[in-house]
């Protein structure tokens, strides 16, 4: 694979991987799990999501307790209730839009997205909070899942979203950009970046364009079958510059991050759970926090542990092939402590061991 700064992989071969790895999961392991055939997975994106989408808007809920809240329905800490209603709307807003990958609702014309379901997310994902605690300078038209009738302040950047009076027919024009995705050149994930990049600039809505601007870049995604991204709260910064590349019209940054994201999702979540015991996959989605993937690839380069070099340089091994290594180096662990054992011992043992003890004591 070409290597881009500092042995980081480059944009393009990220882009590259992503579109193999996808073309892989759908050739041999009959593509995206879907949500009611592979709970786990979604159920642990779910949560990731939830947590970090909701934290770079500055909610405070750490991820522990979102997943209380998620699967237990109990609000645990001390913190204000308007952070665990915005979670629990973003949650169920996600948890709709990852049942898109199998089944879309009544409401869908057979398009890759309508407006009606941009608002429809933006709603579902701000109501719980927003009749609770409504924006401040919200009119009465000006509820969740409504187009916002007030202007917005430029950026940090300085690029200023349109006046309020153009939202609804310039959501129009994106709409049926976003239909398009089919036809663009562009790779899959800087080509979704781009619609993203849009929609925050159009800035629709009043409030929770980001968290609404995620959501439906996810939507898009499990529809053409790839795994939803996740941006964590870690890459805030990062995302945020990016954001504001794409305002001057450089979208690779922001594509790339998508990739990344995409990508993180696919060998994290789902490669491990639908590969099986004997598939081949990349090392990635064999780690564990005792075996990392660059332990695992020095192996397999050394010949310990069995796996398939790529034309582009990257390794494939398999589940049953892993825990073959672990059991041998666990036994050559043992066999070196045992060794180590029966030196010492036999050190103490001897006319010097005793000695030492001797001049010790």
């Amino acid at each position: 694979m070409p290597q881009g700064h500092r042995g980081r992989p480059s944009r393009d071969s990220i882009h590259e991987r992503l579109a193999f790895e996808v073309g892989e999961l759908r050739a041999h392991l009959g593509g995206l799990p879907l949500p009611d055939e592979a709970e786990g997975i979604w159920t642990e994106i779910w949560h990731q999501e939830a947590h970090n989408s909701t934290a770079i808007e500055g909610n405070t809920l750490v991820l522990r307790e979102v997943e209380v809240l998620l699967s237990e329905g109990r609000a645990v800490g001390q913190k204000q209730l308007k952070d665990y209603l915005e979670v629990k709307g973003y949650a169920d807003a996600a948890r709709w839009v990852y049942g898109q990958a199998s089944a879309p609702d009544g409401w869908t014309d057979g398009s890759l997205l309508t407006i009606t379901e941009v608002r429809q997310v933006h709603a579902r994902a701000m109501a719980p909070a927003w009749e609770m605690a409504p924006h401040p300078d919200a009119g009465p038209e000006e509820r969740p899942g409504a187009w916002r009738r007030h202007d917005i302040q430029p950026f940090p950047g300085g690029m200023r979203p349109p006046d309020h009076t153009q939202v609804q027919a310039l959501m129009t024009d994106w709409g049926g950009d976003v239909n398009r995705i089919a036809q663009d050149p562009r790779p899959i994930a800087e080509a979704v970046a781009m619609r993203h990049a849009a929609f925050e600039q159009i800035h629709p809505f009043l409030d929770g364009n980001g968290r609404a601007g995620r959501l439906i870049t996810n939507l898009v995604l499990v529809r053409l079958g790839y795994p939803p991204a996740i941006i964590y709260t870690r890459e805030r910064s990062r995302y945020l510059e990016v954001l504001r590349k794409a305002d001057s019209g450089d979208t690779g940054p922001l594509g790339e991050l998508f990739a990344r994201a995409i990508l993180d999702n696919l060998m994290r979540f789902v490669l491990p759970a639908v590969a099986g015991p004997a598939r081949l996959v990349p090392l990635e989605s064999l780690a564990t926090r005792e075996l990392g993937v660059l332990a695992l690839r020095a192996a397999a380069e050394r010949g310990r542990l069995r796996g398939v070099r790529t034309s582009s340089g990257t390794w494939r091994s398999s589940r049953q092939w892993v825990d073959a290594y672990r059991a041998s180096r666990y036994t050559s662990l043992r066999k070196s402590d045992q060794r180590a054992s029966a030196g010492g011992a036999a050190a103490a043992s001897s006319p010097e061991g005793r000695s030492g003890e001797a001049e010790a004591g």
